[in-house]
């Protein structure tokens, strides 16, 4: 049994700092970062049709067949990824979905808090969706008001 766990919302919103501490709280779990793959891995734009959705498919279907969590986090825009995500979402014995939905006042204090920043606050306001909610059932959407720490005891809770 495979449990998939999405962790989406806007640059700076807090979404690798939680996959990365799931995926060093879970055993045999599989942690993809849209960065890593998109950006790092194949240096492609984020457009619909990238390169990206088909890698990312094919690690998912090998982190359902090998690991007993997979943890996909990145922006994960909905009309770039919204079909990939939904089609995956249907292989996975359980999934859990996430979806940061943060002011932009929020997400500029976020990103500002981190130790290294790559981006610029007019890159975050270039970037900035809104409401980029998936609008499945049981989608968890965690806003400003949700720690860290309470995040993770949520995600923890579903998975029991």
């Amino acid at each position: 049994m495979t449990t998939l766990i999405v962790i989406r919302g806007n640059s700076g919103s807090g979404k690798t700092t939680l996959a990365h501490l799931l995926h060093n709280q879970l055993t045999e779990s599989l942690l993809l970062s849209q960065d890593v793959i998109r950006r790092d891995m194949l240096q492609v734009d984020d457009k619909p049709g990238n390169l990206a959705i088909s890698l990312m498919t094919e690690i998912l279907k090998f982190g359902q067949q090998q690991e007993k969590f997979v943890i996909l986090e990145g922006i994960l825009g909905a009309s770039v990824y919204g079909q990939m995500l939904s089609d995956q979402l249907q292989l996975f014995d359980k999934t859990i979905v996430i979806y940061y939905q943060l002011t932009l006042a929020e997400t500029i204090r976020r990103h500002h808090m981190k130790s290294t920043t790559n981006f610029t606050t007019k890159d975050l306001q270039k970037w900035y969706q809104k409401d980029d909610r998936l609008a499945l059932s049981g989608e968890l959407i965690f806003d400003e008001s949700v720690s860290l720490e309470m995040a993770e005891q949520q995600i923890l809770a579903k998975i029991k």
